[in-house]
């Protein structure tokens, strides 16, 4: 009989979920740095945000290519005889292989100090960024029989994680600066809120779906999955963050900075339940 047994995996593994928090903050930060050129009390973070970008996109590559069987496979994305362009992989390959070159001519410009270059480099790279969690969540959407994930929001709510995540590392790296700080509570109180609307709709319709969804709702809100999603991603890495920034000590560099340290770990839990919770039903059956 063990002949016959096939042990079911599943298709995208938890690299996958390292990489999706990785590349949330390295968009979040492209857009701190973008949003300097704009508003004066986040300028001692643009060279910051822009370099810690960079750096976590190079990351964000080689979690990617060490995923792959054949690692340097990884060529063919920037070989036009071997891509689908009618595949969302495809587009968001490029869309990497894009904002790492403007990333880099940005950095270029950043040490030359030419201001009107720069600008106009930190908007490329940071509508090249917007791509970066929009493309993560439509891989995702484009499962039509996969639960959660089959919804046209998946795209926004990776939007609002990365700002979310890259408010939170720029609030840590903000330190003791008043102004960045208080600019980036409201950054953080408000894309942190946007993610805890969109987590309740998805978890209605989830939850009154067909059988399918149901199962998958039953996975992602119990036991070891529950924990993770329910426990470290909504309570303590949304509607905790929120209540505390709403108070008195989150207006304080304390508060602030237990609040980025809240968002980050529970925008890294949900992105792990989000991606590992949908597929823990083929495992199954």
């Amino acid at each position: 009989m063990g002949d016959y047994t096939w042990f079911h995996d599943v298709s995208w593994h938890a690299t996958y979920a390292v990489y999706f928090f990785v590349i949330g903050i390295c968009a979040g930060l492209s857009f701190l740095s973008y949003g300097s050129w704009l508003a004066p009390a986040l300028r001692p973070l643009r060279e910051k945000a822009a370099y810690g970008s960079f750096a976590l996109l190079a990351l964000g590559g080689l979690l990617l290519i060490a995923d792959l069987s054949q690692p340097l496979r990884f060529l063919n994305v920037v070989n036009p005889a071997y891509l689908n362009f009618t595949s969302p992989l495809a587009w968001g390959a490029l869309n990497i292989v894009f904002f790492g070159i403007a990333s880099v001519l940005y950095l270029l410009e950043l040490k030359k100090g030419d201001e009107g270059r720069g600008k106009l480099l930190a908007t490329v790279v940071a509508l090249l960024a917007l791509g970066l969690p929009v493309y993560t969540g439509y891989d995702l959407a484009v499962h039509q029989s996969r639960p959660v994930w089959n919804t046209p929001i998946m795209p926004v709510l990776f939007v609002a994680l990365a700002v979310a995540s890259g408010s939170a590392v720029g609030s840590l790296l903000a330190g003791a600066n008043d102004a960045a700080q208080k600019l980036l509570r409201e950054y953080m109180l408000w894309s942190v809120g946007a993610v805890g609307v969109i987590l309740i709709s998805i978890l209605g319709t989830t939850n009154y779906g067909g059988s399918a969804q149901e199962l998958t709702y039953i996975v992602m809100t119990t036991g070891t999955m529950g924990l993770i999603f329910v426990g470290i991603g909504i309570i303590a890495g949304t509607a905790a963050p929120v209540a505390l920034l709403l108070a008195p000590m989150g207006r304080q560099q304390n508060g602030l900075m237990l609040s980025a340290l809240l968002i980050l770990v529970g925008s890294a839990a949900l992105r792990y339940a989000l991606l590992m919770a949908p597929q823990q039903l083929q495992t199954l059956y």
